[in-house]
């Protein structure tokens, strides 16, 4: 980076714009953001020369070029408004975001900003780089320090009534409860994020978070069918902005449907025209998977789909979580299914039918045992399972505790009878 500044003109943008090599553009930039001058005409120029050297540094995958950025324009910060900073480092930081592997460098250069803003008394610009780290902080497992920090971010904006960035917190705090499991903690976020959302316009993909949210609370709930139209509402919203997270929320739906016994339904949704040839890939391929080995009722099935497409399905948590009971379903109804005509069968036999581990198996028939899933018990001397007559209900013992209650009702009612005619 040469040491002589540019003029800030819009010659020196084009000059960056046209160099051959974008090593040449960022010293041309920085040479720019140098010049002195504080007239309207060269900070205008400064702000233009800022965006694109964010984008070139980006580009070519600067983390810590970036971080010195912010560092360096604190000067030029003092003479430009509020709101035109926040812009640039609220931008700045995307751009960091933006470059693989740099989560570390994230949460450091929001900590700076921080200390940065409550030095310079830059309230708004403090609140949103809080938000922001917390959110860095959820994605790092750091669930403690993320908490304590949203808790007092919470309050402080409650007080200050900024409706718009309330609605993000509490959509975070509705995210981190749910990842600590504590799920009537997140539903209430969730609820304080909807009245506030309520009060105000909202931008169309702050709604579809709002509405992935719900889905996903309403899923964990069981209760596929509202969380099939939040991710519907979703998937609305994203596929609209071209928003990446519209495939997740297409995922998601398929899944409620696998859920539902309505696995027939996945094929009908991905042939339909809006999400047709739009929306292909190992997300959509893996959901496909799974349907058809839900709709067949095979395990096998099953597991090669769940071992197939381990990154979109056991590393998804949302998904797994669920997948992991449709497992359990599956798995009870085919032993179920091959017991059935037996009294007495080696465990063994069962496992080379149903095509798993004897251990697995013999671990599931007796947790089905317990759970009264059938009668029955395991030989584990001769490796047998005893499966033994569904034993009828004996109808004396409904039938007497009736009487008795009959006969408690005509005490109660001679009772008062008689306390009326001695009164």
């Amino acid at each position: 980076m040469s040491s002589s500044h540019l003029p800030a003109t819009t010659e020196s943008l084009d000059q960056a714009q046209e160099a051959k090599i974008p090593s040449q553009a960022i010293s041309i930039l920085y040479r720019v953001l140098e010049n002195p001058s504080s007239s309207s005409e060269a900070l205008r120029i400064k702000e233009k020369a800022v965006s694109n050297l964010s984008d070139l540094l980006r580009e070519e995958n600067r983390a810590e070029d970036l971080r010195s950025l912010l560092t360096q324009l604190r000067p030029f910060f003092s003479l430009i408004p509020k709101a035109k900073t926040a812009k640039i480092v609220r931008g700045i930081i995307d751009a960091v975001a933006k470059i693989p592997g740099t989560s570390d460098l994230q949460i450091s250069l929001c900590r700076e900003m921080v200390q940065w803003t409550r030095s310079e008394k830059r309230t708004f610009l403090r609140q949103r780089v809080q938000a922001r780290l917390a959110a860095l902080l959820m994605e790092n497992k750091e669930y403690a320090e993320a908490l304590a920090l949203l808790s007092g971010l919470i309050k402080e904006v409650r007080r200050l009534d900024d409706k718009l960035l309330l609605v993000d917190i509490e959509l975070l705090e509705s995210k981190l409860h749910f990842s600590l499991r504590n799920l009537p903690k997140a539903k209430a976020a969730l609820t304080a994020a909807r009245t506030a959302a309520n009060a105000i316009y909202v931008p169309p993909d702050q709604q579809g978070t709002i509405d992935l949210q719900s889905g996903i609370l309403h899923a964990e709930e069981k209760d596929y069918k509202t969380a099939y139209s939040y991710f519907y509402e979703a998937f609305e919203a994203f596929n609209a902005l071209e928003d990446p997270r519209a495939i997740y929320s297409l995922k998601y739906m398929l899944l409620c449907k696998i859920m539902v016994n309505q696995a027939d339904d996945v094929a009908g949704i991905l042939s339909s025209a809006k999400v047709g040839l739009q929306y292909q890939g190992p997300e959509v391929d893996a959901m496909k998977a799974v349907a058809q080995a839900h709709a067949q009722r095979s395990l096998k099935l099953f597991e090669t789909a769940l071992r197939d497409f381990k990154a979109q399905l056991e590393e998804d948590p949302i998904v797994h979580r669920h997948l992991s009971s449709l497992y359990d379903t599956l798995l009870e109804q085919n032993l179920c299914r091959l017991i059935e005509p037996f009294s007495r069968v080696e465990i063994g036999h069962i496992a080379e039918l149903i095509e798993l581990p004897i251990d697995h198996v013999e671990k599931k028939l007796s947790q089905m045992i317990l759970d009264k899933k059938f009668a029955g018990t395991l030989d584990q001397g001769a490796g047998c399972l005893i499966i033994f007559d569904d034993p009828k209900p004996d109808a004396i013992y409904p039938a007497t505790l009736e009487t008795i209650s009959n006969i408690g009702k005509v005490v109660d009612s001679l009772y008062v009878r008689s306390a009326k005619i001695m009164a």
